[in-house]
């Protein structure tokens, strides 16, 4: 893996939530990807705020961090879906 210094591309992504229940429901069943998706092109952080998700793709190139962007993205729309049938 190359140094943190070397990923010269970051978005933060945040996800707020109407609970800190959810956000800690999507958080954790986010949170088992960090360092299973990164290589040596991007990688990812995921912490939780109250009731805030964020996740943060750093990456080399800008192709990097749009693919690391769009598969955080689906990760999360997965865990919403998934969090939101399980209360039904």
């Amino acid at each position: 893996m190359p140094a943190p210094d070397a990923y010269d591309h970051r978005a933060v992504l945040r996800f707020p939530y109407p609970d800190q229940r959810r956000a800690s429901v999507v958080h954790g069943a986010i949170a088992v990807e960090v360092g299973d998706i990164d290589d040596e092109r991007s990688t990812a952080a995921v912490d939780r705020a109250g009731d805030t998700v964020e996740v943060t793709v750093r990456a080399r190139d800008l192709v990097a961090l749009r693919a690391g962007v769009n598969t955080w993205t689906r990760l999360v729309e997965t865990a919403e879906t998934v969090a939101a049938t399980a209360e039904r």
